[in-house]
């Protein structure tokens, strides 16, 4: 019998795409993901393209899912697409120790963080 499938969450000219456990602090990865909020997504993909921020190669790949999920999977119009959501959330922190002098020795934490990538197909108008 199975379970019923679930409700979209999404409306209907809205996909995403999630990457988890990426290997950054949330307010870095934020800051590249306020460079592309709200905007076109050619325009978004040009600006990650030639971002000097490391973590910029990892959010254009995370872009391109989401767009490759609205093309195929909801049959959206790839041209009319703009970013409508671009959020960060906190993910897992590895703790390690760094040794110092005198038999010392501090903490270093190496945060983890998740970002998901909403884009919506707009009217032409609203995409100018």
């Amino acid at each position: 019998m199975g379970k019923a499938k679930a409700e979209r969450r999404l409306k209907d000219n809205e996909a995403k795409a999630v990457a988890r456990t990426i290997r950054v602090s949330p307010q870095k990865l934020n800051l590249v993901a306020q460079l592309i909020r709200g905007k076109r997504v050619d325009r978004a993909l040009a600006e990650l393209t030639f971002s000097r921020k490391r973590i910029a190669e990892t959010v254009k790949k995370t872009l391109e899912s989401a767009i490759a999920n609205a093309e195929n999977n909801h049959d959206l119009d790839v041209d009319a697409l703009v970013v409508a959501e671009a959020y960060v959330g906190k993910s897992i922190t590895m703790k390690r120790f760094h040794t110092r002098g005198r038999g010392r020795a501090s903490r270093v934490e190496k945060p983890f963080s998740h970002l998901t990538i909403v884009v919506r197909e707009a009217a032409e108008e609203e995409a100018a």
